[in-house]
């Protein structure tokens, strides 16, 4: 695509398709059920830089039925202290958080471990019956420690939060929905394309205000209302501003119009 950042980009972890609003990702690696090595890592780093320089919306799915079984275990056995002091996983995590636009995670089947921490740095979780979240670390003498300690609690809540990080509990679709760590679920098969028509709702937005909302919204109460009203001057003076808030006047006088009338009177 013209004026592509990721174009000419060699993914071996991810399958990349870009468009003029969207970039999706799907995490591939079958073979261990998509676990998170470094390579991927690596690999999201790229696409977060492009996102980063080109902000577009951001849609992470599975192949095969998976959403991702958590870190290799291969290779988290072999990390030392120094590893875990590099925030390997949670680094990457916490920049696709922090990306412009919103983060869609569609998840299928199981979404466990780093995976499950991946979906909890998205803004939006779409889900199937089949999906099976938790953090499982504990039971491998680990913790948690890319974002579900704190991120799972904010969407959760504490009780159910400490059910999932210290007693091992994995949730199932339904209920990850009644929890609304999900807020939509679909079938296999219907999944990306509710992914594709939520990232349609977005892109019908304005685009500097999709983006300074998500900042706002992320940003710590005690800024709260001075950034709600600096980001508001920023946006009253943008022309998107003025355009839009013309189009919807002059919609509503066009339905108030006597032709706009008349022709409503002919209706049977």
């Amino acid at each position: 695509m013209a004026g592509s950042t990721l174009a000419g980009q060699v993914f071996s972890t991810l399958l990349v398709e870009e468009r003029d609003d969207r970039v999706i990702v799907q995490l591939n690696r079958p073979e261990v059920r998509n676990a998170i090595d470094q390579q991927m890592v690596d690999e999201l780093h790229i696409v977060c830089a492009a996102l980063e320089q080109h902000p577009r919306i951001l849609i992470i799915a599975g192949v095969d039925g998976v959403f991702a079984s958590g870190a290799d275990i291969a290779q988290l056995r072999e990390r030392r202290r120094d590893d875990a002091l590099q925030g390997i996983n949670s680094t990457i995590f916490v920049r696709i958080a922090k990306l412009p636009m919103p983060v869609i995670a569609a998840l299928d089947g199981f979404c466990l471990g780093g995976g499950a921490e991946l979906a909890y740095a998205a803004d939006f979780r779409l889900g199937t019956p089949a999906v099976r979240i938790g953090n499982p670390e504990t039971g491998l003498g680990i913790l948690a420690a890319a974002g579900a300690t704190w991120r799972l609690k904010e969407l959760v809540g504490e009780p159910l939060a400490k059910q999932i990080l210290m007693a091992g509990l994995v949730l199932n679709g339904e209920e990850a929905l009644a929890a609304r760590l999900i807020t939509e679920m679909h079938a296999a098969d219907e999944l990306m394309p509710a992914a594709h028509a939520l990232a349609d709702r977005i892109s019908r937005q304005d685009p500097l205000a999709v983006r300074i909302t998500k900042s706002v919204f992320h940003t710590p109460v005690e800024a709260h209302p001075v950034i709600d009203q600096l980001a508001q001057g920023i946006l009253f003076e943008s022309q998107a501003k003025f355009d839009r808030m013309q189009q919807f006047l002059d919609k509503r006088v066009a339905k108030k119009s006597p032709a706009s009338t008349q022709t409503e009177e002919k209706q049977p």
